[in-house]
């Protein structure tokens, strides 16, 4: 379910600390958030990111109303991805990805890609 932004690409982060060490090494590498779902302790997290991917969640799920508040592309309910946030990888649609992976998404569309696609303004 496509909540907000446009489309974006950006490696895949689980964490604070990932987002922190990537913004370090590529400051203008945009970082997608996976999550199987957010909580409210998340909000570090979501405001540092660029982006945000979840498995659950819905129009009014947290996840959905924080991202679009805070002006993030976010892409909710990808009843496909398997999040393993502690061990910092995950499975959507057959396909394993892990932190530092590139992901792209489309908040209006609802659609999730794999690797880095070029984005042009319109």
């Amino acid at each position: 379910i496509g909540v907000s932004g446009g489309a974006m690409s950006g490696r895949v982060v689980f964490s604070l600390d990932e987002i922190d060490k990537w913004r370090k090494l590529e400051p203008e590498t945009s970082l997608i958030l996976l999550r199987a779902d957010t909580v409210p302790d998340d909000i570090q997290e979501i405001y540092a990111a660029d982006g945000l991917l979840t498995a659950r969640g819905g129009l009014t799920s947290h996840a959905a109303v924080v991202a679009h508040r805070l002006g993030k592309t976010c892409v909710v309910g990808c009843v496909d991805l398997v999040c393993n946030e502690k061990k910092k990888n995950c499975i959507f649609n057959r396909v394993s990805l892990t932190a530092g992976d590139y992901i792209s998404i489309d908040g209006r569309e609802g659609s999730v890609y794999h690797d880095f696609i070029s984005i042009k303004e319109s």
